[in-house]
């Protein structure tokens, strides 16, 4: 029990927000209303560690971590906070009291919209970490309005629509005018003369937008620390021009507003056009420029000298996005604070490191010279001067390989390179899994490694425990927590005690009650959302992700159509009984991976509504997956399908939450898969296909023809015709003829074709094993047992040990 709380105080606080916020009595007030009255209630109780907390770094004096994400998907603050607040029985019973069922009230509160895919979630899980382990941090990002966009599935396509989260406020955010901060863009930079003769920048004639904080509590589990995540909102120096107003010029008079708001509107607007690249460019900026230039202030109000800043300021580059937090540190101290350039540039490398999450060329982002120089002219002269010096070393190192150094220059062929920049400008470059980082250091960022090998490092992704069990799979949570003590709620580690228990019979049957009632819940849920009836009794294959050609949605679609083929041609056949699960959302610029969203929910409707199968297989596509969806669907998983191609797959943590559920991986040899199978053992998992080395092999000897497959794999082959020959839309046979001639006219460059027969043959063996329900149990808990590693604290703490050299803060409250 949570010694903070006090039931009866919480009740007249729940009932004193309907009265004085809503104008409401509790009998009168909307659930909506209701779940807004306990939010502030909670808070209230929040603040008063939110304020000790920030006391106490102050009066230690403590280093602090700024992490700098594009994303934040953080997932429902209500039920996430009664957990690490020790207090969800007791507010339960609060509310029962009031008349109030509290899943109703937990139901009201929308997903923030502030993330999109493993990104954001594993910045929330950090976050998560950090506090618990009394780490002092900031999660720096944007408010966006309306997130990506909210999914609907007409007609089989995907639909985008307004992603309205904030229509009924945020509970849980404190707006924090005072430490608003300028950004400016676009204009010119004039040169003058110091006193000491050296040259002062002045950026003038610019576009100057106001970013305004929004504080939310990140709370700690079972501690009284209270970290922060920022998000910075947009305005307008003169947000309503009374005077052009005045003259008729109605829309004049609020224009400025209106193109400061663009910058926070959406997550990730289409940058297919010229339009939304300077938009995205902007959103990075505008949000990097104000956490530095808060983490600088910040400092300055306690030191006075500047070169302490390492020891007391640390900046994490969440992927490339926050990558112009290098040359914004160099501007604010040469521009601002007059420092020299080896003096700025000496602390600017020990403030910040760069975590890179992509093993995609293309996804390291690029920016036209010339759209970055007009937005951002004083940040691209920096970058300029950054990249001129690191040339003339390459020249001092490698001579004449002027190839090398078109390669590693920061600015070349007409882009800027935030990549090369992140890595130059940091003293830490780390990779998210074992395999990643090796293939950073020998593909990818090859050239960077042999110039800078003690930068590299690896930080194996990690998932918080409180989430991911504790709220997602309170059955099993306590299943565990009366089994082996609650110790793993702070480390995970502890499942391992779980072992021996795989050959508890008693032990082994309440695995499988939960599991089956886990289940049952989704049926309903999916009944409710989707109106198709799936069978608790099938096994539950589930794949959710973002949609991406290298996930391989593609692969398992076409399998599904492959058994159904199966079934159709033998209906007598033994064949257990299946359930397909998707869920994912494709970028609205991304047309194939919208095509492929259209082709699941073709298949699923031809083999949902065909009765001669008996109902041996569904499928379903989860509309407008997020993270609330996900804690219903990992503890409901048998099949956790980690099929990406080997050594596209940075890391993933889906794999883990689906691990920490008692899920049993199918999987290639790529990202964390590997360091799954390495703790489970190869037992309790199901690997299959390609292995990354042979991949880059296939890249590198471009000797891999897909009509060899075609020519000679008859089943597949049925599959790829029915995608042209008007079985799936007989009103437009062409309809999926992108997909059929990027397969095979394509080069298949997923190796979709390639992986596919060793696909279907390990799902013939899970078959098998799921058949022995008792051995197929035993798989689960070691899957359980096993997933210790994989706590986000685990990760956070290296980290903090071996990046940041951060100590954790204790808090207490009198």
């Amino acid at each position: 029990m949570n010694l903070d709380f006090n039931k009866e105080e919480f009740k007249r606080q729940v009932l004193e927000n309907v009265k004085t916020l809503k104008r409401k009595t509790i009998e009168t007030a909307t659930k909506q209303q209701i779940y807004q009255a306990v939010a502030f209630a909670l808070r209230d109780l929040i603040t008063d560690r939110w304020i000790a907390t920030h006391k106490t770094y102050e009066e230690k004096d403590a280093k602090i971590v700024y992490y700098l994400s594009m994303e934040f998907l953080m997932g429902r603050a209500l039920g996430n906070n009664l957990i690490n607040l020790m207090a969800k029985k007791e507010v339960e019973e609060a509310l029962a009291e009031l008349g109030i069922n509290y899943n109703d009230i937990e139901e009201e509160e929308p997903d923030p919209g502030l993330g999109n895919g493993g990104l954001g979630r594993l910045a929330a899980c950090f976050l998560d970490s950090l506090a618990t382990l009394e780490y002092p941090a900031y999660g720096c990002g944007i408010r966006y309005r309306h997130g990506i966009f909210e999914q609907k599935i007409v007609d089989g396509y995907q639909v985008e629509q307004p992603d309205n989260w904030l229509e009924n406020g945020n509970p849980w955010e404190i707006r924090r005018s005072e430490y608003a901060c300028e950004v400016k863009f676009g204009g010119n930079v004039r040169v003058e003369k110091k006193e000491n003769g050296e040259d002062r920048f002045i950026q003038e004639n610019c576009h100057t937008i106001i970013a305004v904080p929004y504080d939310i509590p990140i709370l700690g589990y079972n501690n009284y620390t209270v970290n922060t995540l920022r998000l910075w909102d947009a305005r307008a120096i003169i947000k309503f021009d009374f005077n052009k107003f005045d003259q008729g010029e109605y829309q004049k008079a609020v224009e400025q507003q209106y193109l400061a708001e663009t910058i926070v509107e959406v997550l990730y607007p289409n940058d297919n056009h010229i339009q939304g690249k300077e938009l995205r460019l902007k959103q990075q900026y505008f949000f990097v420029s104000a956490s530095v230039q808060t983490a600088v202030k910040k400092f300055k109000s306690k030191h006075n000298d500047l070169k302490d800043l390492p020891k007391k300021i640390a900046i994490q580059m969440n992927d490339t996005h926050p990558s112009m937090a290098v040359a914004e540190l160099m501007r604010i101290l040469i521009d601002e604070e007059d420092l020299s350039w080896d003096e700025a540039w000496n602390i600017t490398t020990q403030v910040c490191a760069y975590t890179n999450h992509t093993i995609m060329s293309e996804a390291l982002e690029k920016w036209p010279v010339e759209l970055f120089s007009r937005l951002l002219p004083r940040i691209y002269q920096i970058i300029e001067e950054i990249n001129r010096r690191f040339c003339l070393e390459l020249l001092i190192r490698y001579k004449d390989d002027h190839e090398r150094i078109r390669r590693m220059a920061i600015i070349s062929d007409g882009q800027v390179k935030m990549a090369w920049l992140a890595i130059v400008g940091s003293h830490s470059v780390n990779g998210v899994a074992a395999l990643h980082t090796e293939i950073l250091k020998n593909q990818e960022l090859k050239d960077f490694y042999e110039l800078y090998p003690h930068k590299f490092n690896n930080k194996t992704n990690g998932i918080t425990q409180r989430r991911w069990l504790a709220k997602a799979n309170p059955k099993l949570a306590a299943l565990i927590t009366d089994t082996i003590g609650d110790g793993w709620f702070t480390d995970l580690t502890e499942l391992n005690k779980l072992v021996p228990y795989k050959e508890n019979e008693a032990f082994r049957k309440k695995f499988m009650e939960i599991k089956y009632e886990n289940k049952i819940k989704l049926a309903e849920y999916i009944k409710k959302h989707n109106n198709i009836e799936i069978d608790p009794n099938s096994i539950y294959d589930i794949q959710i992700k973002r949609l991406h050609e290298y996930k391989r949605q593609l692969l398992n679609v076409l399998h599904i159509l492959y058994l159904y083929n199966q079934l159709k041609a033998h209906p007598d056949m033994d064949f257990y009984p299946r359930t397909f699960i998707f869920g994912a959302k494709a970028a609205p610029g991304y047309r194939r991976a919208k095509l492929i969203i259209k082709l699941i929910n073709t298949v699923a409707d031809i083999i949902n509504k065909d009765e001669h199968i008996n109902g041996k297989i569904k499928v379903v596509f989860v509309e407008n997956y997020n993270v609330s969806i996900a804690e219903k669907l990992f503890p409901a998983a048998d099949i956790s399908e980690q099929i990406s191609t080997a050594s596209k797959e940075a890391s993933g943590t889906g794999n883990m939450k689906f691990m920490l559920n008692g899920a049993v991986t199918i999987g290639t040899l790529d990202g964390a898969n590997i360091e799954i199978k390495e703790e489970v053992g190869d037992e309790n998992i199901f690997i299959f296909g390609l292995t990354a080395d042979q991949v880059i092999e296939y890249y590198k000897n471009r000797n891999y023809n897909p009509w060899d497959i075609y020519n000679t794999n008859q089943d597949l082959r049925l599959v790829l015709t029915q995608l042209i020959n008007g079985f799936l839309s007989p009103e437009n046979p062409e309809l999926f003829r992108e997909i059929y001639d990027s397969l095979l006219n394509g080069g298949d460059e997923y190796f979709v074709l390639k992986d596919f027969d060793s696909y279907a043959q390990t799902h013939r063996r899970i078959v098998e094993a799921y058949k022995n329900r008792e051995e197929w149990t035993k798989m689960q808990i070691m899957n359980v047992a096993k997933s210790g590693k994989f706590s986000s604290d685990r990760t956070i703490k290296e980290y903090a040990e071996e990046i940041w050299n951060l100590e954790p803060i204790h808090v207490s409250v009198d």
